[in-house]
């Protein structure tokens, strides 16, 4: 992250009208939020993550999905917004209508402050009954769950009994129309994309960057490492979100209280 290329940063971040921030796993990992790519413990040692992560998984066995999900909802119920988190949250509060994007489904950009961010992959915290898709409720602040997971039996909808299931997109579902278009929207509008993150692989999400690339919005990738939206990016950032974008956001305004 050289000085040059955070003060040209900053200055198309300072000019910027209508800015979309588009977030990655590697945002609420420097939190210690858990991703994907990140090796099982406990009682989900034996499976694979992705295949966790089905409607298939839950038809054959609810209670080890509803588990496994317990104790991710559990470890971001544990875990704090960052520095890249409040960052965004400032960004939203300088450039009125800025659109925050994630692919998470933790809450973490809330508990920082921004205001209704889209979340393409859905949210931990928006369970829904499986038969009937109407919303169910979150416990509050349910027991911790232990460090090694455990089954847990999903709760039953109150309107139809059939069985609660978490409210997050699983391989092979669609993302939800409303927040795609939504982002589509906000992508084809902005003169400004600041991807943060994200590797760029998961598809559809990953189209939202290069929409706006292709409308001819600037695109900036704030990433420790190369990416496939390196092709797209006029200007990339090399490092932690938590490190990169509290100095984008002093160097495009000044203040550090804004972070």
């Amino acid at each position: 992250m050289g000085e040059r290329s955070v003060r040209e940063a900053a200055a198309l971040l300072a000019q910027a009208r209508r800015v979309v921030i588009f977030t990655g796993a590697g945002v609420s990992a420097e939190s210690g939020v858990p991703t994907f790519r990140d090796a099982l413990t406990g009682l989900w040692r034996s499976f694979d993550a992705q295949r966790l992560a089905t409607p298939e998984a839950f038809r054959d066995d609810p209670a080890l999905v509803w588990g496994w999900y317990e104790w991710r909802r559990d470890a971001v119920r544990r875990a704090r917004p960052n520095a890249g988190h409040v960052a965004v949250a400032a960004i939203e509060a300088r450039v009125p209508g800025t659109v925050v994007v994630t692919q998470n489904v933790d809450d973490l950009h809330e508990r920082a402050g921004s205001v209704a961010p889209i979340h393409l992959h859905g949210s931990l915290f928006a369970p829904r009954c499986a038969a009937c898709a109407r919303p169910a409720p979150v416990p509050d602040e349910p027991p911790a769950e232990p460090g090694d997971g455990r089954r847990v039996a999903p709760p039953r909808c109150a309107s139809c009994a059939g069985p609660v299931r978490p409210g997050v997109v699983w391989f092979g579902e669609a993302l939800p129309a409303a927040a795609l278009e939504a982002a589509v929207e906000a992508a084809s509008d902005c003169d400004l994309l600041v991807t943060v993150g994200t590797s760029g692989l998961v598809y559809p999400a990953a189209e939202i960057p290069q929409v706006a690339a292709r409308l001819g919005a600037t695109v900036l990738q704030v990433n420790p490492q190369e990416t496939p939206l390196d092709a797209v990016s006029d200007v990339n950032l090399r490092g932690p979100a938590a490190q990169v974008l509290p100095a984008l956001v002093q160097a495009a305004w000044g203040g550090a209280d804004q972070v």
